[in-house]
C-alpha cells in the first residue's frame, strides 16, 4: 500500500509540474505575440495569438483537474477522480475548435480584402522564440504523459505540437508575403492552421470521450488481459469481461468457473493469485473477479459479453 501511496504522489507531483510549465509558456508567449501582431497585422500571426490565449486558458483547466484527479477516492466518488482529467481535456477541445472557427473566419476576411503584413523581422523573430520554448516544453510533458498516461496532459501536448506548426507557418506566410510579394500566403496559412487545430481538436477528443462514456479497452489490451489469466489452468470459462479507463486507472470484472466442489479457501487462493498477476501486467489497475461454479449457467443478459473468453483466445491463436 505504501509503494502504490508514494506512486499516486509521484504521478500527482509530475501531471501538476507538467501544468505549471504549460502555464508559464502560454503566458510568456502570450505577451511576445501580442507585440508581435501589432507590429506585423499577420492573419497567421493573429491566430498564433488567439491559439496561444487559448493555449492558456486550457493548461488552467488542466492545473486544476490534474489536481481533482490525484484527489484519492471518497465516499461520494468511489472509483476517483480520474474522469477529471477527460472533462478537461473535453473543455479544451472546445476551445481548440473556437479558435480554429475564429482563425479562419479572420483569413478569410483578409483573403477577399486584400489585407497585407508588416514587419516581418520582428514576427519571424517572436516565432523562432515560440518555436524553441515549445520544443523545450513538449519534450517535458512527453516525459510526464510517459509516466503518468495522463488524458489531460495529452491534450494541453496536441496544443502545443500544433503550436510548432503554427510558429512555422507564420515564418512562412511572413517571408512569402513580405520578401516574394506573395501578397495571399498570410490569409492561406491562416486557413490552413484553422483545419490544422480542427483536425487536432478531433483527435484529442477520442480518448477522453472514450473514457467518459466508459469506452471499452483495445481488443489487443483485452486479448493481453485474457492471455495472462488463462496462464492459470484452474480457471475456466472466462465470461462477461467488462473493462474502462478512468484517468491513469484501468477498470476490469469477469465471471470465471471453478469446480463446484472446491473449498471457499482454495478458491479464494487461485484468485488472489490471478489478481496479483493481472495487477503486476497491467499497473494502476482495480479488478473485480466473480466465481461461478462449473456447468452452472445464466441466463445471458447480453449475448456478446457472456462469451468464453478463453474460447475465443484459443480460436484466434496459430496453430
Amino acid at each position: 500500500m505504501a509503494v502504490s501511496t508514494q506512486a499516486e504522489r509521484d504521478r500527482a507531483r509530475l501531471t501538476r509540474s507538467a501544468a505549471i510549465a504549460s502555464i508559464a509558456t502560454a503566458a510568456f508567449l502570450l505577451v511576445l505575440k501580442v507585440w508581435a501582431s501589432w507590429r506585423t497585422g499577420s492573419t497567421a500571426m493573429l491566430g498564433s495569438l488567439a491559439d496561444t490565449a487559448l493555449d492558456l486558458v486550457a493548461s488552467l483547466a488542466t492545473l486544476v483537474s490534474v489536481w481533482i484527479a490525484a484527489q484519492p477516492a471518497d465516499h461520494n466518488h468511489r472509483f476517483g477522480h480520474g474522469k477529471a482529467e477527460a472533462l478537461s481535456a473535453v473543455f479544451q477541445v472546445l476551445l481548440i475548435g473556437l479558435s480554429a472557427v475564429g482563425i479562419a473566419w479572420r483569413a478569410i476576411s483578409a483573403l477577399v480584402s486584400g489585407d497585407r503584413t508588416a514587419a516581418a523581422a520582428e514576427g519571424i523573430a517572436v516565432s523562432i522564440v515560440a518555436i524553441l520554448v515549445t520544443l523545450a516544453l513538449l519534450g517535458w510533458q512527453r516525459y510526464v504523459i510517459s509516466r503518468t498516461r495522463s488524458v489531460a496532459i495529452s491534450a494541453d501536448h496536441v496544443h502545443y505540437q500544433s503550436d510548432l506548426l503554427l510558429n512555422l507557418a507564420v515564418i512562412a506566410a511572413l517571408a512569402l508575403d513580405q520578401y516574394l510579394g506573395f501578397g495571399m500566403a498570410d490569409p492561406v496559412f491562416g486557413i490552413a492552421i484553422a483545419l490544422w487545430l480542427a483536425w487536432g481538436a478531433w483527435s484529442a477528443g477520442n480518448e477522453a470521450v472514450h473514457q467518459l462514456m466508459d469506452h471499452e479497452w483495445p481488443e489487443e489490451k483485452r486479448q493481453q488481459f485474457v492471455e495472462v489469466a488463462a496462464r492459470h489452468p484452474e480457471l475456466s470459462n472466462l465470461h462477461d469481461l467488462r473493462t474502462r479507463t478512468s484517468g491513469h486507472k484501468d477498470f476490469a470484472q469477469f465471471h470465471v468457473d471453478l469446480p463446484g466442489d472446491m473449498s471457499v479457501a482454495r478458491a479464494h487462493d487461485i484468485i488472489e493469485s490471478v489478481e496479483r498477476d493481472l495487477c503486476a501486467q497491467f499497473p494502476h489497475l482495480e479488478l473485480l473477479i466473480h466465481i461461478d461454479p462449473e456447468g452452472h449457467v445464466d441466463e445471458p443478459e447480453n449475448p456478446l459479453v457472456e462469451e468464453d473468453e478463453f474460447a475465443k483466445l484459443e480460436n484466434n491463436t496459430p496453430s
